[in-house]
């Protein structure tokens, strides 16, 4: 005989769990319709579709076997970790996942001989269906009744919550160009960074990646910013070149090296570094929220401190700047349409910029976090190498437009490769929801 046993949710109490007989001559359907065999709630088990999947009996020689396939459900089905593409026979001790993190059931049976049995039917799932087609439910109806957690865990939710709250935001900032601004490059650079968080596909507190971006900010605010710039831009050679100063391709890229790759990659990696040392001292659970102990943290932790360098670059610097310039020879109103114009690219194109950069530098504080013994060697290529990618990007704009959307695209794919390769380092990468969700399709 054969059985599907539920294993009990987190936290329930093992004797609740439910036990299923199969069936030895039809099959037995699992879902949240109420006409399957197996009905489970629907506020429960929202990922599971309405007929998610069915176990069939066949006969093996004498022996009795029971064989699960897929219904065509939406999160699919899943036998010992691997999704189900057609059907597969079942064998003692299986465990059946409707959706990744659905509901779970373990297959048990007990070997029955049937030399003498009748060979037993299956049903063809697509009569099955046939009358479900008709019918009309109230989830139907108002779908918003039977999503469960996956509203939230799927549906992207909360990035539509944010969306909302920004446009009413600027709405009521019409007319006020300072807040208009900061609102809308707020959100662009959200949505950036949310686009690097998936893709690395490791959860980070909120507010570990925002004090990350706020450190970031008062440093720049600080006297230590005077400090940066003394050493970087009058010690060593990476003055800025003066309005109207006329400098070739190479000595420009050596003070851009120097005077903004190495300056200012420095000073985003601080909060990463800080990070790294607070977790050490701290006990877990803040240990793990808090510390840098994979590449994957430092990548997290840089790119939000790219965030805040961003916006306060972008914000305090270069588009007051421009509007400025532009006021005085064309007025006002053509003073703020170019400056919304710059903010735009320089916000979006931080992705491939200010949030390359330091993602990449990120990525090298995360490994030497996991190769302590090769510490230094690591933090030095990481360094140099994103100091260079920086160097090359602000060098590259004297030259040609072209030439400047090549860096950007090398930039981002450095800053790509470090993500995969801290991915496939992680030690937690089975939990790592980017790889889920990418595996899956």
């Amino acid at each position: 005989m054969g059985f599907l046993r539920q294993v009990p949710a987190q936290g329930a109490v093992a004797a609740t769990a439910s036990k299923y007989q199969l069936s030895e001559i039809m099959e037995v359907a699992i879902g949240r319709d109420r006409s399957c065999q197996i009905a489970l709630e629907s506020m429960a088990y929202g990922m599971v579709s309405r007929r998610h999947a069915t176990v069939r009996p066949l006969t093996t020689g004498n022996i009795l076997t029971w064989e699960i396939c897929d219904l065509n459900s939406a999160n699919g089905t899943y036998v010992n970790g691997q999704r189900l593409q057609a059907s597969q026979t079942l064998e003692t001790g299986d465990r059946i996942s409707l959706g990744i993190d659905g509901p779970q059931f373990i297959f048990e049976t007990t070997l029955q001989n049937t030399q003498n049995s009748p060979r037993f039917p299956t049903v063809n799932p697509t009569l099955s269906n046939a009358g479900e087609k008709e019918n009309l439910t109230f989830t139907q109806l108002f779908p918003i009744a039977s999503t469960g957690k996956q509203l939230s865990q799927k549906a992207y939710l909360y990035p539509g919550i944010a969306t909302v709250g920004f446009v009413v935001s600027m709405f009521v900032a019409v007319g006020n160009s300072a807040a208009f601004n900061f609102l809308l490059a707020a959100y662009l650079s959200g949505a950036a960074y949310y686009f690097i968080y998936q893709l690395c596909g490791k959860h980070k507190p909120w507010w570990i990646l925002f004090c990350s971006a706020l450190g970031t900010i008062l440093i720049l605010l600080s006297p230590l910013l005077i400090g940066f710039i003394v050493v970087f831009r009058e010690i060593l050679p990476g003055r800025l070149p003066a309005e109207g100063e006329q400098i070739s391709f190479f000595p420009f890229l050596i003070r851009m090296f120097f005077g903004a790759g190495l300056m200012e990659e420095l000073l985003k990696a601080l909060p990463v570094l800080a990070a790294m040392v607070l977790g050490n001292l701290l006990r877990n659970p803040w240990r793990e929220r808090v510390g840098v102990w994979e590449p994957l943290d430092g990548i997290l932790l840089g790119s939000a401190s790219a965030v805040g360098f961003t916006l306060l670059e972008t914000l305090g610097q270069y588009v007051p700047n421009i509007i400025h310039n532009v006021t005085l020879q064309a007025g006002t109103d053509a003073g703020e349409l170019v400056g919304l114009q710059l903010l735009i690219p320089r916000i979006l194109g931080s992705v491939a910029g200010h949030m390359a950069y330091s993602g990449y530098l990120g990525y090298f504080i995360g490994l030497s976090a996991l190769k302590p013994k090769k510490r230094w060697q690591i933090l030095g290529v990481g360094y140099l190498s994103a100091a260079a990618l920086h160097a090359l990007w602000n060098a590259s704009g004297s030259a040609s437009v072209l030439f400047l959307a090549v860096v950007g695209v090398l930039s981002y794919a450095f800053l790509v490769a470090a993500i995969l390769k801290a991915r496939a380092l992680s030690p937690n990468r089975s939990q790592n929801f980017a790889t889920r969700i990418f595996s899956e399709k």
